[in-house]
């Protein structure tokens, strides 16, 4: 999911470096001088679910994500490019990647008037990787090295053993287990948001309530009607209120992208999560100034399993591998400003310098004949055909790049390929069980630095769903979390990114972009995020 940019200099702190005190920027409205505004500053945001909790520890996906950003603020934010700028913290320092010390503002404060203090992250913090509370993003203190977040998950160690201390009220350390040189970047996921505990311990389980809940963002909850609206309003207690211009802020889950988009063409909703790709083309023509296709921080591939035949071998999987003509996928079958992927790591993705790859080298008559030779070294052929099964999860568009890629292999390879789709639920225990031989998948960066994507092929990822093995990828990638040097990160991230060409675990298809429609007279979307990460309170109406 979710999901955080952090500049070159920031990531890699060689030396005493105080970090933050030099950025002026924070999250606002940043309205031009002589901007005639809307007498009426409210705005109805499209979610493509109702969320499943409001507690930053509960969040699932999008939709509870864009509702904590409003609600609560953590130690930094992201600007509309995706960089880190201060949120409740105005400085950090490291001098080794690995213990940070944050320096809080002292004007923060909670929507009942309550300071904000260092003690609040660290009981949200341990909160999270508390066992009992069964977070579903406990795992991202681990992913973040935070000292003893794996012994505790697991039961081994209590929460207050967490490598968090408040050194003073304004003064909050943490402790890794390891260098994390982009460990700031990861601090602005809705999972580290600060809750207040008073109000958890008074209410248990009903503190997320209208009338219960108590944050620290830039709005507070209003109103809630369950499958139906979420209303916003500015928190007046927030430090920097002065700058939030809108009054209001409507969320409204609709799971079906049509009836998003009818609502927002009867002008009922002012931005949407997204819409129907089959819709584009005619969207583009009849309102092209209101269609926003940016790049997004995830890839749409398909994984193969390496633990059984046919897809074992790895002659295989790179004839399948080179047999897809990404091209025709992201402009032809898709064509909807997908840009083909040559490599998993998304090219949009911060620091990342990919080299070009035998993919983008060759032409696809040339990556054709290379994978005919490989499918007849590994004994496939006319009098042989390999029959294998492409498993997706319903979905109109997973089907037609379903049907598109098996033409290809069989147009090219002779391939018989059986197409299989799924629900979700279903989909989702034939993938984790390895029931399948090739699968779509996609992966959609939790913070905005390379090894996102690449450490989901570590032997030990629960999210390596080819099952692939190799000792010289995890040393590699154990390696790269211990750089402190730029090049040496690009180089390790390179060769990583060579073991997947060679390996073929994985076929990377297309990068994806994040398409939805914004009103003319909206301002301040921060369409060029990579992660899609949007505050309401940059936001504001034009008169129109």
């Amino acid at each position: 999911m979710t999901r955080k940019k952090i500049q070159q200099g920031f990531r890699l702190a060689l030396c005493a470096v105080a970090i933050g005190a030099g950025l002026s920027s924070v999250m606002a409205a940043q309205v031009p001088p002589g901007t005639t505004l809307a007498e009426k500053q409210e705005i109805v945001r499209h979610i493509k679910d109702e969320p499943a909790s409001l507690d930053p520890i509960k969040a699932v996906g999008l939709p509870e994500a864009q509702l904590a950003r409003d609600l609560f603020e953590g130690l930094v934010n992201q600007d509309a490019n995706g960089k880190v700028i201060p949120g409740v913290a105005t400085r950090w320092q490291t001098t080794d990647n690995q213990t940070y010390i944050f320096t809080l503002r002292k004007d923060a404060r909670w929507s009942n008037g309550d300071p904000v203090t260092a003690k609040d992250f660290v009981y949200s913090w341990q909160r999270l990787v508390e066992p009992k509370n069964l977070s579903p993003f406990a795992w991202f203190a681990q992913l973040a090295g935070i000292q003893n977040a794996d012994e505790i998950i697991t039961g081994k160690l209590p929460a207050d053993k967490l490598g968090v201390t408040a050194l003073d009220d304004y003064t909050f350390k943490v402790q890794l287990n390891k260098p994390v040189p982009y460990f700031v970047s990861l601090t602005a996921n809705f999972s580290l948001f600060p809750v207040n505990k008073a109000v958890v311990e008074k209410f248990g389980n009903d503190w997320t309530k209208v009338g219960n809940l108590v944050g620290n963002g830039a709005f507070k909850l209003q109103e809630r009607v369950v499958n139906e609206k979420l209303v916003l309003t500015p928190n007046d207690h927030y430090w920097d209120h002065a700058r939030t211009v809108l009054t209001k802020v409507t969320f409204v889950p609709i799971n079906q992208e049509s009836n998003a988009t009818k609502r927002y063409l009867a002008g009922d909703i002012d931005i949407t999560e997204s819409f129907p790709k089959n819709m584009y083309q005619k969207l583009l023509k009849d309102i092209p100034d209101q269609v926003y296709t940016p790049d997004q921080l995830g890839t749409y591939y398909y994984a193969f399993n390496t633990q059984r035949a046919p897809t074992n071998d790895v002659r295989v999987r790179k004839a399948l591998s080179y047999a897809i003509d990404r091209k025709i996928i992201a402009e032809k079958v898709l064509g909807t400003g997908e840009k083909p992927a040559y490599h998993f790591t998304p090219d949009v993705t911060a620091g990342f310098k990919p080299e070009v790859s035998l993919l983008q080298q060759q032409p696809q008559a040339e990556l054709d004949a290379q994978a005919k030779a490989l499918m007849q070294a590994a004994g496939y052929g006319p009098n042989n055909p390999l029959k294998l099964t492409l498993l997706y999860n319903t979905s109109e568009s997973h089907q037609k790049i379903a049907i598109a890629v098996a033409s290809m292999w069989k147009k090219t390879l002779g391939i018989d390929v059986k197409l299989q789709n799924q629900e979700w639920k279903t989909y989702i225990d034939s993938r984790n069980t390895g029931n399948f031989d090739v699968v779509r998948a996609s992966w959609v960066g939790d913070y905005n630095e390379a090894s996102t994507f690449l450490s989901l092929l570590s032997s030990t990822h629960s999210g390596n769903i080819a099952k692939f093995k190799s000792a010289d990828y995890d040393k590699l990638l154990a390696q790269a979390s211990r750089e402190t040097s730029p090049a040496a990160l690009t180089t390790d991230y390179n060769k990583l990114e060579q073991i997947i060409a060679e390996q073929a675990p994985i076929a990377p298809i297309y990068q994806y972009t994040n398409g939805r429609l914004i009103k003319p007279w909206v301002k301040g979307y921060p369409i060029t995020n990579p992660e899609d990460v949007a505050y309401s309170q940059t936001m504001y109406i034009l008169k129109h």
